[in-house]
């Protein structure tokens, strides 16, 4: 629940789709906003595994996203931007800060046009490789100047804003959550492992998680433990069949939801990601977990520290493995560290604070 601020105005916020884990943010950002949130967003590309869902407070006006080249040199431009700002009128536009959305400039002039403010909001600016990296960047640079505020989803993404010459004083981190704060206490667990640790994995399955990486780390460990893969995808088959061979008692349990999912959470000891992604690294924290995750592109940096789980470089096989038997070795440890996850989602990461953030930027954007 929401006790801070509102936000007077009308919000109308673009996305390129409308992912099924943003609807509990859109929403909540729309009990908040006096005159109402209005969501832009299209349908994601064929095989892209994007589930959408509908909101349930704010409201959802769909976008035509044509889709344009593959890879690094893909681009999507929006049909019906202008003409769903016309008839939302609101006072402020929330935009991904992303150069590879062909509408958003037409976007930000209709709104400066009529004295309103746009803010853009993203991962962050990380440095460019590949080809034509010295253009791209000058175009970034141009794009990301045209806002009048930026939100990075963490502090390394507010950073990168600011490497490529956007002013301090307009950067703001709201970071990036998924659920709010916990409701129910930290659930307890023994001094000692029950018989042996109960490793989870909660995600898709597919190579980029490299779930096989896990199931060899689990057959080299001298601790055996019991480990359970909650998720389904198009590497289900592959990696039962490896499990068969390198560790056949992993438990593959299937796609669970909600409700379902509280029992693996609080009958495991050690939560572990150990490829990119990850959407439940915040919802096991919620349950008083440790966690080992795979470096990525900065949002799981205010998550995962040192004092509640370890990040490891992403496909390091050997760090994995390290990584896991000295997370095993000190079941105290496991345990403070558990504690620890705890009080971050519940006191600073979740979806409340990060309502809160968008509330402070949008207000000063617009004082009373």
């Amino acid at each position: 629940m929401i006790t801070g601020p509102l936000f007077s105005g009308r919000l109308a916020l673009q996305q390129r789709v409308l992912p099924s884990y943003r609807v509990p943010f859109f929403d909540m950002l729309a009990s908040v906003c006096e005159g109402g949130l209005s969501v832009f967003a299209g349908l994601p590309r064929a095989g892209e595994g994007i589930e959408n869902d509908r909101l349930q407070i704010a409201e959802h006006v769909a976008a035509r996203n044509i889709h344009i080249l593959q890879g690094p040199f893909y681009l999507c431009y929006q049909r019906g931007l202008i003409r769903w700002l016309e008839s939302s009128n609101s006072d402020v536009l929330i935009v991904e800060a992303n150069p590879r959305y062909l509408a958003t400039p037409s976007a930000v002039q209709w709104m400066h046009a009529r004295g309103r403010k746009v803010i853009g909001w993203g991962l962050g600016a990380p440095p460019l490789s590949g080809p034509l990296d010295g253009l791209r960047q000058t175009k970034r640079i141009q794009f990301l100047s045209q806002f009048d505020a930026l939100i990075a989803y963490s502090r390394r993404g507010a950073a990168e804003y600011a490497d490529q010459g956007f002013a301090r004083e307009r950067i703001f981190t709201a970071p990036n959550a998924v659920s709010a704060r916990p409701s129910s206490p930290l659930p307890p667990r023994p001094a000692l492992f029950k018989d042996k640790p109960t490793i989870l994995f909660v995600g898709r399955l597919q190579a980029r998680k490299r779930v096989g990486d896990l199931l060899r780390t689990c057959s080299e460990m001298e601790l055996k433990s019991r480990l359970i893969l909650v998720g389904d995808g198009p590497e289900r088959e592959h990696l039962e069949t490896l499990a068969k061979r390198v560790y056949p008692s992993a438990e593959f349990v299937g796609a669970k939801y909600g409700a379902e999912l509280k029992r693996y959470f609080t009958e495991a000891d050690l939560f572990v990601l150990p490829g990119t992604g990850g959407l439940a690294v915040q919802e096991a924290m919620s349950y008083g977990l440790p966690i080992i995750v795979a470096k990525g592109d900065g949002t799981q940096d205010d998550l995962v520290r040192e004092s509640n789980g370890w990040q490891i470089p992403a496909q390091d096989y050997e760090a994995l493995v390290r990584t896991m038997r000295f997370a095993l070795s000190d079941v105290e440890r496991l345990r403070r560290m558990g504690r620890e996850s705890y009080r971050i989602v519940s006191e600073e990461i979740n979806l409340e604070k990060m309502v809160e953030m968008f509330v402070r930027v949008l207000n000063g954007l617009t004082p009373r």
